[in-house]
């Protein structure tokens, strides 16, 4: 008796599926949502009707209108993504609790003893579909996978899309993968993709097929290990990893792709980065800003050591002096600033000087008024006029909470 342990739900093309569901005039169109109303930018999600045309994730917007005239273009509503998000969790567990959520449209779910034989998984994994277009909405198509572990669960959800239901039990391993390139495979990026192929690896076959040592050798490290297991059925759970950076972007729009414009959404992301990082009780030791252009001209990029802080106005202090570095006479493109070399407010001492302590202090009561009165009640004013600039955004793996980013 085969059996499975894992279920594993991705939702199809989730903010174009969101888009249609919010708005069923959008239903059986090709839509693209994007970024920013420019076709200098990519699409971010693109619909399953778009497809056909080749407008998918990562394609230059001018591209695709020329490669589809009647795309319907719908700029990105991140607020609605992650209120769908929570309604769809709220389905899927009327029919069992969900584990870990994995990313916006990802998550995964253990399956109870009662549920493990494949019939049942299966039985169970149509549930949630069930669950997920009557409680939320048909529009909103998602492919579940079982599998032994997560990782082949999410795998199975690759087999069948759109709206699948497939299972992969370990008699059918390693033989159900090999119709997959290696850059299908959850992890392999362009970078791992090429480090294989330099080791002689060029198909899942071939990485199936790697004795132990050897796949850890081309990890170089223990994540070959949980390669090498996971592609064999068995369970091996990857430890809680510890955050290292706070990061904001933003292609400028084109009334900000000046001088002062781009200093203002640069101060918008500082402003939006600090909060976020108190939010999550860290302390940061380096910053660094970088600036893109338009043409040729070389990406300016600077780091500067904060010693350890947490307060606005002390990375403001720090944007001030790179800024006098700047390159001149180059229209900006795109603004990003990183806060790394973060460690915990327990493992933190409080600052040594009162000045400092006193920023920590305003900061947060800036924080606190703002979640009192609304978004950007209070605001430095070097971000004046751009208070709307850099809006919430998904990241891959970061699901900001809808009150506490509004707040930045």
């Amino acid at each position: 008796m085969h059996t499975v342990d894992w279920l594993f739900l991705d939702m199809n093309a989730y903010f174009a599926s969101v888009e249609q569901h919010l708005r069923p005039e959008l239903r059986g169109q090709p839509v693209a949502v994007v970024p920013v109303m420019t076709d200098r930018t990519c699409c971010i999600a693109a619909s399953y009707e778009a497809r056909p045309y080749g407008v998918r994730t990562g394609t230059n917007v001018g591209q695709a209108r020329r490669q589809c005239p009647h795309l319907r273009l719908i700029h990105a509503r991140h607020e609605e993504y992650i209120r769908v998000h929570k309604q769809i969790i709220d389905a899927v567990e009327t029919v069992l609790p969900v584990e870990k959520v994995c990313s916006i449209d990802e998550m995964a779910c253990r399956l109870s003893l009662h549920h493990r034989r494949v019939e049942d998984a299966l039985a169970v994994g149509q549930r949630v579909k069930d669950a997920v277009a009557q409680q939320v909405g048909p529009a909103l198509r998602c492919s579940v996978g079982v599998a032994p572990n997560a990782f082949l669960a999410k795998v199975a959800t690759n087999l069948q899309k759109p709206d699948g239901l497939v299972a992969i039990t370990p008699a059918d391993l390693p033989r159900k993968l090999y119709k997959f390139q290696l850059r299908d495979l959850p992890g392999i990026g362009r970078g791992m993709h090429a480090r294989l192929e330099r080791c002689g690896v060029h198909t899942v076959r071939q990485l199936c097929a790697l004795p132990r040592q050897q796949m850890i050798d081309v990890w170089n490290g223990v994540v070959g290990d949980y390669w090498w297991h996971w592609l064999r059925g068995k369970e091996y759970r990857q430890p809680e990893t510890k955050r290292r950076s706070v990061s904001h972007s933003h292609v400028l729009a084109p009334a900000f792709r000046t001088d002062h414009g781009a200093r203002s959404v640069m101060v918008r992301l500082i402003h939006k980065a600090a909060a976020r990082l108190r939010r999550l009780e860290c302390w940061a030791r380096r910053i660094q800003f970088t600036l893109t252009y338009v043409g040729d001209t070389p990406r300016w990029r600077v780091t500067l050591y904060l010693g350890s802080s947490q307060d606005t106005q002390t990375m403001l202090r720090a944007f001030e002096q790179a800024w006098a570095e700047r390159p001149r006479g180059a229209t900006p493109l795109n603004a990003g600033m990183v806060l790394f070399d973060l460690t915990p407010s327990s493992c933190t001492p409080l600052p040594l000087f009162e000045e400092d302590r006193r920023n920590t202090r305003a900061a947060r009561a800036i924080d606190d008024i703002n979640e009192k009165l609304g978004p950007n009640s209070v605001y430095f004013a070097s971000m004046h006029g751009a208070q709307e600039q850099a809006p919430m955004r998904i990241a891959f793996t970061h699901i900001p909470d809808v009150v506490a980013e509004k707040e930045c």
